[in-house]
């Protein structure tokens, strides 16, 4: 797929830490329990880490235990692609940056509790979060 966004492998590697190339540009997996943004309660956007695409508002994200930021939609238009990931021996849905192809993690259909049945599972290196005018 052609996306908006394309840079060649040393200028992502150039641009990006360690761990943000790693995950953003590899699909790689953060830790579970360990990202910056999986407490963050305050109003705002999240956004891909690689490009700045809009990817998520806070009023989406919930508490899914699971370890990661977690959202049940995507924010509007077609922010985010989902490709099949058949990686690990399993069937899974990865969620990419529709601009610029960047993995952010997987969704699953297994939040009953949400308005959409959807956890979007989102690894924080790939996000960047901007509170909301007025919230700190």
């Amino acid at each position: 797929m052609a996306y908006e966004v394309t840079k060649r492998d040393e200028e992502w590697r150039r641009e990006l830490s360690p761990e943000e190339y790693q995950v953003l540009r590899l699909a790689g997996t953060e830790r579970p329990w360990t990202g910056e943004l999986l407490e963050e309660k305050r109003q705002g956007t999240y956004s891909c880490r690689a490009c700045g695409q809009t990817l998520f508002t806070a009023e989406t994200k919930f508490d899914s235990h699971c370890g990661w930021p977690s959202f049940y939609q995507p924010g509007e238009g077609d922010a985010v692609e989902l490709i099949e990931d058949r990686s690990l021996g399993m069937v899974r849905t990865e969620v990419r940056c529709a601009r610029c192809g960047s993995h952010l993690g997987h969704v699953f259909d297994d939040a009953p509790q949400t308005p959409t049945g959807d956890r979007y599972c989102m690894n924080s290196v790939s996000l960047t979060f901007e509170p909301e005018a007025g919230t700190s």
